[in-house]
């Protein structure tokens, strides 16, 4: 059996080992003898990546026998044609070159500039575009240069922003930034201009925190954009900040969060609901067959099970919690959804989640004879209930729908920011002041509500590191 390599971070299933039981080595599926072709490049590495499909995806048993399939084909081909009903059972697992390169992207380390945005048409006839900046991640390239939420770009290199070309606008690692402004109405490009290079970079999930007071409401407000698990200290240390400061109500800001390790999302939940038992069940996972097979064989039937955590800094005083969502709240931020909902009350504000209710983990060649790296989907997870309902293209659906798409952006945590002003209306039993509309305009957005300077780093994925294991 090939070793798996711990996916440093791509949303979804991270599976805590002090809060499951877990195993430590996994025999392959009885598979049929590697088929040899003569002639052929692509014969040895395509028979390993059947084999691997064969033993841990999700839906092996619709699988065609390797001797069935065309070992001819390129390794990132030949994956594509093993998977079942593709891009409708399973829209999420997927095939890169290098396994070093998707581990760093997954535990949040990327060569980037930085920069997520909202597009939406500049002028009339639509012929112009304009990206409204969402954020500069923290310490990167683009915060460094000053960029900052709200910001217009009209223009990139000199060159206006279109429907055809702001999507690869961002392709070079250096690139000159025409800022613009919204006056009266109308977007215009200014004289300011920043510059722009792009740099490996380790993304600080947590891009921004605070306690909001408004009336006898302490809000303790989050935004976190990634589960990775090098930053569970950190989460730890503001529920800490949020507990000792009396905060009585929270607001978690996933709108940008694609997912990650299920373990980071273990302790969040379990930061979040009160009076916890820790031990108890949290979540189960569901492999395939014959995995499933081997684990409970060997440990009982709760060989899958996630308990709650004993976490000191549980708020311990939450009897709702508030979620803003988008399209892109994907896998891992759904998972903390569905954990909490059996337990409190959850309010969603913003828009439909992404709808992935699937985990995977990292495939590699523990020989090192090729750098390919896999994320097939290996299981589902249910909650509490043992409901997961949420797992098709319309994800969880929001409590109170609000279109993200006035401009300019408010700053994360200003009270009359749009997704925030609704959530704080709801629960103080008011409504959204006429100060946070004025001097905005409301745009008609361009594919996505948000965009990132490179789409492949926008991952919608939970993962785990591996099988469940005895402690």
């Amino acid at each position: 059996m090939k070793t798996l390599k711990t996916l440093a971070l791509s949303l979804a299933v991270l599976v805590t080992i002090s809060a499951c039981k877990k195993l430590t080595k996994v025999n392959p599926v009885p598979n049929e003898p590697p088929v040899t072709v003569v002639d052929n490049p692509n014969a040895e590495v395509n028979n390993w990546i059947h084999t691997q499909l064969k033993t841990y995806y999700l839906w092996e048993s619709q699988m065609a026998a390797v001797g069935k399939t065309d070992l001819k084909l390129k390794p990132d081909d030949y994956f594509e044609s093993l998977l079942i009903r593709p891009g409708e059972l399973d829209r999420f697992s997927w095939i890169q070159e290098s396994a070093e390169e998707l581990t760093a992207s997954l535990n949040g380390i990327n060569k980037v500039a930085g920069l997520r945005f909202s597009a939406f048409p500049a002028n009339e006839a639509k012929t112009k575009v304009a990206l409204s900046v969402a954020f500069a991640l923290k310490g990167s390239p683009a915060d460094k240069a000053g960029l900052k939420r709200g910001d217009l770009i009209t223009q990139v290199d000199g060159v206006d922003l279109t429907p055809d070309n702001y999507s690869k606008a961002f392709s070079k690692d250096m690139v000159s930034l025409t800022l613009g402004e919204y006056k009266n109405g109308i977007i215009t490009s200014t004289s300011k201009k920043l510059e722009i290079t792009k740099a490996e970079h380790q993304t600080d999930p947590i891009q921004h925190y605070e306690i909001l007071e408004v009336g006898n409401k302490k809000i303790g407000y989050l935004v976190y954009l990634q589960f990775l698990s090098a930053y569970n200290a950190d989460i730890r240390k503001v529920f800490g900040e949020f507990k000792a400061k009396g905060v009585n109500e929270l607001v978690l800001d996933f709108r940008y969060n694609g997912g990650g390790f299920i373990s980071a999302s273990d302790i969040i939940s379990s930061l979040v609901v009160k009076n916890l038992k820790s031990g108890t069940l949290m979540s189960r996972q569901e492999w395939n067959t014959a995995i499933t097979k081997q684990q409970t064989d060997k440990y009982g039937k709760d060989a899958f099970d996630t308990k709650w955590l004993n976490e000191p800094n549980n708020l311990g005083a939450l009897s709702r919690v508030y979620f803003l969502t988008s399209k892109g709240t994907a896998s891992a931020s759904e998972l903390v959804i569905n954990n909490v909902k059996p337990f409190m009350d959850v309010i969603l504000v913003g828009d439909n989640t992404y709808g992935k209710n699937v985990g995977s983990i990292t495939l590699s060649d523990d020989k090192k004879r090729w750098k390919w790296g896999m994320q097939p989907i290996v299981l589902r997870t249910v909650n509490a209930d043992l409901k997961s309902d949420y797992g098709t293209k319309d994800g969880f659906s929001p409590t109170i729908r609000v279109a993200d798409n006035v401009i300019p952006f408010k700053p994360l945590g200003n009270k009359d920011e749009t997704l925030l002003a609704a959530a704080i209306a709801h629960m103080t039993g008011g409504t959204i002041s006429k100060a946070a509309r004025k001097g905005t305009k409301e745009v008609q957005l361009m594919d996505r509500e948000y965009n990132s300077e490179n789409p492949r780093l926008v991952l919608h994925d939970m993962f785990v590191d591996g099988l469940p294991k005895q402690k």
